[in-house]
């Protein structure tokens, strides 16, 4: 059933047949509804980019709030429709289905404010040193974002500091964080609230995170290895016993098989240790 809410030609709200109708930040808005069948290998990227995204932007939630609040007002969107489009359509490397996060094309702020210049990143005994050039309006507010790829959490920090102070610490001597991978991002806040700089990233450190392509691969390599060492120590060890001929007997030669094949594909198999 379907409510029209203006009249036989007003809006409409609710289901007819496999058509769903509602409204979304004031826009009326149609969507199919029902089984849409086997996805196609586009639609199956598209999930999966979208995946790949999320995992960010579901940990950066408090940051980007603040940071595309400016841009999001006046628009059917929010901030975090901003953030999922700017990381999706910019910030994707890879080939389906092994795509990543390129974290230095990661936006997380739009605005006309003067940005921040002379970046230094350093990693501290107990957390991490930020420093930028102080040129520009002193009271800006300096936002921070430490992003943490292996535990898919974030630490946010949107009073950061002030432009004019040059310098940011944030203590991370807590639940392994520094010593794991962290991409590094800041912008400027005006003080009043009305103005917002570009986002700028700052670094990484302690190395990129492993996707988790890599690390299923590196997963599958070792369950093999594991098997391989068993079937090649057997293999060995009755080639030796029969002073290094093949032994004459079919539990002989489907081990060999099984040793051929598994040292095939340890030679092709990706996840091998660098």
């Amino acid at each position: 059933m379907a409510k029209v809410a203006n009249g036989p030609l007003g809006s409409l709200n609710g289901k007819i047949n496999n058509l769903g109708f509602y409204m979304l930040n004031g826009q009326h808005i149609c969507r199919t509804i029902g089984d849409p069948g086997k996805p196609s290998i586009n639609q199956q990227a598209n999930r999966r980019e979208m995946s790949v995204t999320m995992q960010m932007v579901s940990s950066i939630r408090e940051f980007i709030s603040v940071s595309f609040d400016l841009e999001a007002r006046g628009t059917v969107k929010n901030a975090h429709n901003l953030a999922t489009s700017y990381i999706k359509k910019k910030a994707l490397k890879g080939q389906y289905p092994n795509l990543s996060v390129d974290y230095s094309k990661v936006e997380l702020s739009h605005g006309t404010l003067a940005g921040a210049t002379d970046l230094k990143l350093e990693k501290r005994e107990k957390g991490v040193q930020i420093s930028w050039n102080t040129k520009g309006r002193y009271d800006d507010i300096v936002m921070i974002l430490l992003y943490h790829p292996l535990k898919r959490t974030a630490t946010s920090r949107i009073n950061a500091s002030r432009r004019d102070t040059g310098t940011c610490f944030i203590e991370l001597d807590h639940d392994g964080f520094l010593e794991e991978p962290i991409e590094a991002y800041i912008c400027f806040r005006a003080a009043d609230g009305k103005e917002i700089s570009d986002s700028v990233y700052l670094g990484n450190l302690n190395g990129e995170a492993e996707t988790e392509e890599q690390i299923s691969e590196k997963r599958k390599y070792a369950e093999v290895k594991q098997r391989f060492s068993i079937v090649e120590a057997d293999y060995l060890g009755q080639m030796q016993g029969n002073r290094g001929n093949p032994v004459d007997s079919k539990a002989f030669r489907t081990l060999e098989k099984e040793y051929e094949v598994l040292k095939n594909k340890l030679e092709h198999l990706p996840g091998k240790p660098g």
